[in-house]
């Protein structure tokens, strides 16, 4: 149970005073939908107000605080004009001035021949000295609230930085001294203050040093929140992991059936990472392990190796993927392989109705069935199966934890291997899969070609059509990618069905089209159509992003190139390069190039490295919207920067690892104030993996 001196940051935001029904939409969007989301959302900026002048002093465009006395009230003639109120101090006068303005709330506010402070931009305008709007009007003894380093927040459409000023103070309200969680020695070394001192001092700088990420509240909030992610993933591990494995021992028969029917030899990767995975099923830990392989790497061929040794065992095994185009790939790979071996596969996607179903089902429960390729469907309430032992998931980051361990419960003590071809920097490996263990495929099958990278303005695009149609004629396939618009699939699909209705133009019948709005079946269809050549300019949406294998084709043209993330550049290029042609990239941008997008088109024309493209990724974006953390599993971080706090995340680390061993259930005085962090941060989950939580 969450403790009681938690509840109030938890409850909804409009339980805040001045969150009504039309602030509290907006406050979800901005922060989130409790209390405690508000205490994350961090100042990035500040005004300094401390600057105080008399009227006589104040410049144009200057902030000022000023005392000054209320003289006159002037309500407006007609609704166009402002209401003023002439105010005055021993050197000048000042003139402020509302659009829009509530009579009565000024009168009440500013009454005639009292003192009052204000503060705001000042205007001098037709010979006047104006304040538009202050900032600020308070009774002189309350000028100590007004003379500080006010913070600035990131804001979004109909909040004002007054008001949710209102609501972050409101919600600090609600915050208490919590029990310390973390080691003496370690507060004393980075010179940290308690939770509570640190997180009222983040939300009030004394100097703009203090909004520097490096400085000591944000550091130490910033730790907090990275070792409540590192502990509660060693929670899941070691949740995952207490529960006994069985070791699986193959005879090694079926794997060589499968390596004689191979065209290649496996790569030194290959052959390491398939020892690491055999060597974890044979143990009688269950297996946790990612595979993770640059585009083409040949991660597919490792996996279907590895289930074959569950099979050997007498078990059965799952692929799962995240899409349909993407399973129905898998399972190209898998079936000719699999029935040189002589092991029965089957597809289960939402596709699969009917009397087809059913008897997918039964082949499952029966056990006649070995391998289960599907995506999502696999995890539904009636496919049962008669014992599964292994199970392979494919793109990891579009699967939380949560499906992971939903799967793995489809059998006893499943092992679980996950396959990602998006190259993850380091420090994101340890957030996101700090529960795992970890094998590489470094290098590219034989017969791989480089691919030539080039990067071109739009001016281009008549050339590039003219070079398309050379290569058609030494009988190339080619994907026209489009543009990716900002959070709008309409205006996604009018810029590739405009791209389409151009090229079929010049081409005819040679251009097929697919994106993310068609129906499966739909995209097969064309998708089958240009892997067999009947068509041989695919124009795309991203939906080609992941997996889709056509060695043909060996041009791709990608447009609005500028509008890509760097690992979307790279998956999308490792489309090409699968066959044995040399093949082209072209990377089109629209001038003029900003810097960000300057470096990243110059890092895809230098290397294919996608281990060496993440780093530079992570540098260039920062980890929030490396891989679009809000669709991809990855942990969202409100107060750690990858980037800047990577020592503090191999400290989290470690500190995990040391109170898992010395306090694994969390029951001294510091593990119970971990328990508190836990909650704190919402991994409630992991709580569930303690013996007694």
């Amino acid at each position: 149970m969450r403790p009681q001196v938690l509840y109030p940051l938890f409850k909804p935001v409009d339980t805040l005073k001045g969150v009504g029904p039309r602030l509290k939409p907006a406050l979800e969007r901005l922060a989130g939908v409790h209390v405690v989301d508000l205490l994350w959302h961090l100042p990035t900026g500040a005004v300094d107000r401390r600057h105080q002048c008399t009227v006589s002093q104040a410049g144009h465009g200057e902030l000022c605080t000023m005392t000054v006395r209320v003289m006159q009230h002037i309500p407006p003639q007609t609704r166009s004009r402002p209401y003023r109120v002439v105010c005055e101090d021993e050197t000048g006068t000042l003139v402020l001035t509302f659009f829009h303005a509530h009579a009565d709330y000024l009168i009440k506010t500013l009454p005639d021949g009292e003192l009052r402070v204000v503060s705001g931009t000042v205007e001098h305008y037709s010979g006047e000295i104006q304040m538009t709007h202050p900032d600020h009007m308070v009774k002189v003894e309350d000028i100590d609230t007004v003379l500080k380093l006010e913070p600035t927040y990131p804001l979004t459409h109909t909040v004002s930085q007054k008001v949710l000023a209102k609501a972050i103070h409101g919600a600090l309200a609600e915050t208490a001294a919590l029990p310390e969680w973390h080691d003496p020695s370690l507060l004393a070394k980075h010179k940290w203050q308690p939770w509570h001192q640190s997180l009222l001092k983040a939300h009030a700088p004394n100097d703009m040093t203090d909004l520097d990420l490096h400085a000591p509240a944000r550091e130490r909030l910033a730790y907090d929140e990275l070792l409540a992610n590192q502990l509660a993933l060693g929670l899941v591990r070691r949740g995952m992991r207490k529960a006994k494995g069985h070791p699986t021992h193959g005879d090694g028969s079926l794997r060589q059936k499968v390596l004689d029917a191979l065209p290649f030899a496996l790569t030194g990767s290959q052959t390491g990472a398939l020892d690491e995975i055999i060597q974890d099923m044979e143990s009688d830990l269950r297996m946790l392990r990612l595979l993770q392989g640059d585009v083409g790497s040949g991660k597919t061929v490792v996996a279907l190796l590895a289930m074959l040794t569950a099979i050997e065992a007498g078990h059965q095994a799952v692929l799962m993927a995240p899409t349909e185009i993407l399973a129905r790939q898998h399972l190209n790979t898998i079936q000719p392989l699999a029935e040189a071996a002589g092991v029965t596969v089957a597809v289960l996607t939402g596709r699969e109705k009917g009397k087809n179903r059913a008897a997918i089902l039964d082949g499952l429960k029966s056990g006649d069935i070995k391998i289960a390729v599907g995506t999502h469907a696999l995890f539904q309430d009636d496919v049962e199966f008669a014992d599964l032992r292994m199970a392979v998931i494919d793109e990891q980051h579009r699967f939380g934890v949560h499906q992971r361990l939903e799967l793995a419960a489809k059998g006893s003590a499943v092992d679980v291997l996950v396959m990602t071809a998006t190259p993850i920097p380091r420090t994101l490996m340890l957030t996101a899969y700090g529960d795992m263990d970890v094998s590489r495929l470094l290098e590219k099958p034989a017969g791989r070609q480089p691919v030539d990278t080039r990067v071109l303005p739009s001016s281009k695009l008549g050339s590039i059509a003219e070079g398309v149609q050379r290569k058609l004629d030494e009988g190339a396939r080619v994907y026209w990618v489009c543009p990716l618009v900002e959070e709008s699939e309409k205006l996604d699909l009018a810029a590739a069905e405009d791209r389409f209705v151009e090229l079929t133009k010049m081409f005819g019948e040679r251009v097929g089209l697919v994106h993310g709005r068609m129906k499966g079946k739909d995209k097969d269809t064309v998708m089958a159509a240009f892997k067999s050549g009947e068509i041989d300019i695919l124009v795309a949406t991203t939906v080609i992003e992941v997996g889709v294998d056509v060695p043909e084709a060996t041009v791709m043209v990608i447009e609005h190139a500028e509008r890509f993330g760097l690992a979307q550049l790279h998956q999308l290029r490792g489309r090409i390069g699968r066959g044995s042609g040399a093949s082209t990239c072209l990377l089109v941008y629209q001038p003029p190039l900003g810097e960000v997008a300057e470096k990243r088109l110059k890092i895809m024309r230098e290397t294919e490295d996608g281990f060496v493209i993440a780093e530079e990724d992570l540098k260039l974006r920062g980890a929030g919207e490396l891989l679009g953390t809000r669709q991809s599993g990855l942990p969202e971080f409100r107060m750690a920067d990858l980037e800047a706090h990577q020592n503090l995340l191999t400290t989290a680390t470690n500190d995990a690892k040391v109170i898992l061993e010395t306090d694994p259930d969390l029951k001294t005085p510091r593990g119970e104030a971990l328990r508190t962090l836990l909650y704190l941060f919402e991994r409630d989950a992991a709580i569930k993996y303690l013996r007694s939580g």
